[in-house]
């Protein structure tokens, strides 16, 4: 069976630092729009952001998360959300199912068996279907913030790529994003040993620079950048 990784007390207080950051997740929100479907399933909802911002695009979304304490205050919010269904799920399994798409944002990374989740999401994907994929990029800025949040690996377009392929998936799509964020992420974390909270750098990177940065990413794909974001199709 696979085990949660990293201090989950540590992994909320991240999740509700970075819920302030609106500008980012609404980017991130829109690359993963053309690829869901009508019945997507999110692995890993955490405290239910995105899941809040693709469920009015499709008429069912299904949302889950693997800690339990998460998971009882993700049904909280969602329960007013009727096309929302929110189910406990810890990859990888051997369930199968029929969903038009799985996304995972910044979820794979905490995986050790990582070809293995990707192999299950793919498995509750039907033919044709995607599985939309963001991780944090580059070991070098593996920092005691990745630690404590359990974090087992950071990735390039090769490594996801080639994860991907390795668990039987066709990459459809596969680049870096938010070019500034990784030198601000590195600065932060690796250099001053921040963690990743709600404080004034944050919201001053995504009200002021987050902004241009996703412009001008959106015309010219930069050569690196502090995620990565992959969409692969599942045969059939």
């Amino acid at each position: 069976m696979a085990e949660i990784t990293g201090d989950q007390r540590i992994q909320s207080e991240v999740l509700e630092g970075l819920a302030t950051a609106v500008n980012h997740r609404r980017w991130f929100v829109e690359l993963a729009l053309p690829y869901l479907g009508d019945d997507p399933i999110e692995i890993g909802s955490g405290l239910g952001d995105y899941a809040l911002e693709w469920a009015p695009h499709v008429p069912r979304f299904t949302a889950t998360e693997a800690d339990p304490d998460r998971l009882v205050s993700l049904k909280d919010r969602l329960a007013d959300h009727p096309n929302i269904e929110v189910r406990q799920m810890l990859l990888p399994h051997s369930e199968d199912g029929g969903y038009s798409a799985a996304v995972s944002y910044n979820v794979l990374e905490h995986i050790e068996d990582h070809v293995g989740a990707l192999s299950s999401m793919k498995d509750l994907v039907r033919p044709g279907g995607a599985v939309i994929i963001i991780v944090p990029a580059f070991m070098f800025a593996m920092s005691p913030a990745d630690v404590a949040t359990g974090h087992v690996r950071r990735y390039t377009k090769k490594t996801l790529g080639a994860a991907m392929t390795q668990a039987g998936l066709r990459v459809e799509r596969i680049h870096y994003a938010n070019a500034l964020g990784l030198i601000g992420y590195f600065m932060a974390t690796k250099v001053f040993r921040l963690m990743p909270k709600e404080g004034p750098m944050v919201k001053v990177y995504d009200t002021l620079v987050l902004p241009a940065t996703k412009g001008a990413e959106q015309v010219v794909r930069p050569p690196f950048g502090q995620s990565v974001f992959a969409v692969a199709r599942v045969p059939g």
